[in-house]
């Protein structure tokens, strides 16, 4: 183990700690922060899978999906604006039908129009030098919060609030609160990230993305088709993006069009931590940052928070550049 690693986990030993001491203090208010943490970090964790899988696959920081993910939400407020009114904030039969209708829609959108910014933007960047794809990614992202800028322009934008939170639905526990939004937040991020891991683990495509991941030139020798493996994995980020960005509307009920931007530096710092191009890490490492930045909220100021979470991504850089459950592997 290196000096390196040693600082790493010095530095994670000091921060449980901490927290640790505010838990036995003051255990009320720091278990309601973990639950507003771990909610936040439901939505980070399927915005970094998708960061970590185009990572992992062809080593490009796709700086446009945090726009994917905005441009989800607003498309479904666009589609579920027809279910709402009298019925918001209520659960009735119609909310139901129109989330089980809608997730499926706007996901199945959102990864047809992130394959086609794959084919128009980054296939034909791909054996160019690594700076082009970056750069390219970039101005996708401002094309992406353009359209949305010129679609409702710079105020917020109402989410259709469709999952029910009234008396019914929202409880206290040794004083702490928690309702059904918390609850459906985890639970739908759980399910998607559980698909997505059998899918990845047990498919024919799947086992197709890891071997491109591990080493393309010898995949395509072995028959595997690079361009639709590539698409597969685009179409499956922003999947995951799209149900992320309805996931926030619901929770948070209101949208604007530069949430991407935020969203998608936190989600990043997320898969880096967890290691980049590690699934399972890019998932952990979403809900670690959602409670870093819950306990920066709760404990430090909401002002300080970004400043926590860069901070975070710099010392992982610095001290384990492979992440929490990333591996040092030779340079090919």
């Amino acid at each position: 183990m290196s000096l390196t690693d040693y600082g790493f986990y010095i530095l994670c030993a000091t921060a449980i700690v901490l927290l640790a001491t505010q838990a036995f203090t003051n255990p009320k208010d720091f278990f309601q922060v973990t639950i507003f943490g771990l909610a936040d970090g439901a939505i980070y964790a399927l915005v970094a899978l998708g960061y970590t899988m185009v990572y992992g696959i062809i080593e490009l920081i796709n700086f446009a999906h945090g726009d994917v993910f905005t441009l989800g939400a607003y498309i479904g407020a666009a589609i579920l604006a027809f279910f709402a009114g009298a019925n918001e904030g209520s659960f009735v039969v119609v909310n139901v039908i129109a989330l089980l209708l809608v997730f499926p829609i706007v996901m199945l959108i959102m990864g047809g129009i992130n394959i086609t910014i794959e084919r128009i933007a980054y296939r034909p960047l791909r054996n160019a030098p690594r700076l082009a794809p970056l750069i390219t990614a970039i101005g996708m992202s401002f094309v992406l919060e353009g359209i949305m800028f010129m679609w409702h322009g710079a105020p917020t934008v109402h989410f259709p609030d469709l999952l029910p939170h009234g008396p019914g639905f929202q409880t206290t526990i040794g004083g702490v609160f928690f309702g059904f939004k918390d609850v459906f937040v985890v639970v739908a991020a759980a399910i998607l990230v559980s698909l997505l891991a059998v899918f990845i683990n047990g498919s024919k495509l799947g086992k197709a993305m890891r071997a491109t991941a591990q080493d393309r030139d010898a995949a395509q020798l072995m028959g595997i088709d690079i361009n639709r493996t590539i698409a597969a994995t685009f179409f499956i980020g922003a999947v995951l993006a799209g149900a992320g960005g309805m996931i926030w509307g619901l929770y948070f009920n209101t949208i604007y069009y530069n949430l991407g931007f935020r969203t998608g530096l936190v989600a990043f710092t997320a898969a880096v931590f967890g290691g980049i191009g590690n699934i399972p890490g890019a998932a952990i490492g979403g809900l670690i940052i959602g409670l870093v930045a819950a306990y920066s909220d709760g404990y430090i100021g909401s002002k300080w928070t970004e400043v926590v979470i860069f901070g975070i991504l710099i010392g992982v850089l610095v001290f384990r550049p492979t992440g929490l459950l990333g591996m040092r592997v030779p340079e090919k």
